[in-house]
């Protein structure tokens, strides 16, 4: 399954998070890393969630890149 992750720049570092997973999220000095923490969260989420007897949430976010339209 893939989800969508969000990557937001703060003055010194960067966050992500998953938005069809609640509090999961990773901060971290470099894009590359803060990548590789949240796939890590991710996993760490999942898992948790089945050892607690929970369902896994399906992915629903859709992302996508769009200009605003012209006034």
């Amino acid at each position: 399954m893939k989800y969508a992750v969000v990557i937001e720049t703060g003055e010194t570092s960067y966050g992500a998070y998953v938005p069809d997973l609640p509090g999961c999220v990773a901060v971290a000095e470099t894009v590359d890393e803060v990548r590789t923490l949240i796939q890590e969260a991710i996993a760490f989420h999942l898992e948790s969630l089945a050892e607690d007897g929970m369902l896994i949430p399906q992915p629903r976010t859709l992302c996508e890149y769009l200009e605003p339209l012209s006034a």
